[in-house]
């Protein structure tokens, strides 16, 4: 009993804060004046710069977002007087209006938070804005989600204008990185464990392939994707009369946005396709941060990410130099990842209007621009620093030269004995070999089966990696023949 008052004691004694009144004092004070701007991690200002970067943070700035409404309600006024369902005069004064730096920001947000609606507080401060008579059409036979579903699409036509050039030259180092690359041999593995030989260039083709798909989906997603809303508040477009379509279609030129067969206030797999493309673009990108990560390991060596004087790899081993960035991009993958699960309970919604969807993809439309766009970053800073130690890449290919040319071997044996009886041969001795620790090329060479079913002198050039290498070389032509003709 007296020894736990005396463990409670010594816990209170450690964490209370009055056991220190004056530094206590000073701290409570200092957190008093502190904003609490800064909650999220991407608005870190100390760690935010791994999660997003000044693209992404442009793009989906709270004040940019908002002038981006008013574009739209601009672009709205304007079509509606290019086919004379407002007057003109009232639109260009509408569109005069509609500017972020005249309205009181402070003001809508505590409009929001006494009405309760995301949009109402601005388009009162617009029509503030405005002449009277001008006001009377603000937003005229709109419905709120026709006006910032169509800024959406606004939003993901700027993050796929910075992804597509961002990831050419990704594509364009790599295959610089390829072309120098081409006679690196080394091991493949497969399953963690050495498996054939084939060629550093080999493995970033495979890189710039997966890739490449990717730049098509980007470019298909634009065609599907970036359309505009304006079909009114249950999707009949009844409020705009007998001029509506050719409104729509002016409205959609406006704004460089194309025109969706019907409303789609609940049928969301536009944004669930443009939250699914990045987030598998990401996933390959973390693919090859994963793979330098793994090739850098000391008991492998065969890569080094770049570093600095400036870096620190630990704060008490001093040797260390970690690779942060390809952890980094690894990260920024399973959180690309968990947007896609929002953007598709998005798409399961009721009726001719539902919110939840709405709300849901503010934040993983935003959160998955912000962390394919860093990502993708991140690789391309870690390609551009990236050394590749070819001579340690071929003394690994050949210290595995025994086992990793056994493929070579028993395929030279099947032109005799066919493929099956020539696996069984080469299986029980290169298993053998590993039980009992011992040389499998040894084990090959003095077999009578072996000697028997190759001609002399052959055996021992199967053994040399380089000779395995099939069609590699066509392989990386073809695959950096598709990189060069994205420029064509």
């Amino acid at each position: 009993m007296m020894e736990s008052q005396s463990l409670k004691a010594r816990a209170s004694s450690s964490f209370s804060f009055t056991a220190r009144p004056e530094r206590s004092k000073k701290a409570r004070a200092q957190v008093a004046d502190c904003q609490h701007e800064h909650s999220h991690i991407l608005d870190s200002k100390t760690h935010g710069g791994g999660y997003a970067g000044v693209v992404s943070r442009k793009i989906f700035c709270s004040h940019c977002r908002l002038q981006r409404w008013l574009d739209v309600e601009a672009a709205l006024a304007l079509a509606q007087a290019d086919v004379h369902m407002i007057p003109l005069q009232a639109a260009l004064d509408i569109e005069r209006a509609a500017n972020i730096s005249t309205i009181n920001v402070q003001q809508v947000a505590d409009g929001i938070t006494t009405t309760g609606h995301s949009l109402m507080p601005l388009l009162n401060a617009l029509q503030k804005n405005c002449t009277a008579s001008a006001s009377e059409y603000v937003h005229y036979g709109a419905t709120t989600q026709d006006i910032q579903d169509t800024a959406q699409s606004l939003e993901m036509r700027d993050v796929l204008d910075a992804l597509e050039p961002a990831l050419d030259i990704l594509l364009d180092k790599l295959t610089v990185l390829a072309n120098a690359h081409r006679n690196s041999l080394m091991v493949a593995r497969t399953h963690s464990i050495p498996a054939l030989p084939t060629t550093f260039a080999l493995k970033v083709a495979g890189w710039i392939d997966e890739l490449l798909r990717h730049r098509e989906r980007l470019a298909e997603a634009r065609q599907r994707v970036l359309v505009v809303q304006m079909y009114g508040g249950v999707g009949t477009m009844a409020a705009f009369g007998p001029e509506a379509i050719a409104m729509l279609e002016c409205f959609a030129h406006r704004l460089s946005l194309k025109v969706p067969l019907a409303g789609w206030h609940v049928a969301r797999d536009r944004v669930a396709e443009f939250v699914s493309t990045l987030a598998m673009m990401t996933a390959s990108l973390a693919r090859v941060a994963d793979e330098i990560r793994t090739l850098n390991r000391w008991e492998l060596g065969e890569v080094e990410v770049g570093w600095t004087e400036q870096q620190i790899g630990s704060s008490t081993m001093p040797h260390k130099r970690n690779p942060e960035g390809c952890e980094q991009i690894v990260v920024l993958a399973r959180l690309a990842k968990a947007q896609v699960m929002l953007a598709l309970d998005a798409m399961i919604l009721e009726h001719e209007r539902d919110y939840r969807g709405t709300r849901l993809e503010w934040c993983a439309v935003a959160d998955v621009s912000h962390y394919a766009l860093m990502a993708l970053a991140l690789l391309t800073e870690t390609i551009d620093g990236l050394t590749v130690n070819d001579k340690t890449m071929e003394r690994n290919a050949h210290a595995f030269g025994d086992a990793i040319c056994t493929e070579a071997v028993m395929f030279e044996m099947a032109k005799k004995l066919g493929k099956s009886s020539a696996y069984q041969i080469i299986f029980e001795l290169s298993q053998a070999c590993q039980r009992d620790r011992v040389s499998i090329r040894e084990a090959v060479e003095s077999d009578p089966r072996v000697i028997a079913a190759i001609e002399p002198g052959a055996l021992a050039q199967l053994f040399e990696p380089r000779t395995h290498l099939g069609m590699s070389e066509n392989i990386i032509d073809n695959v950096l023949a598709k990189v060069g003709s994205r420029h064509n």
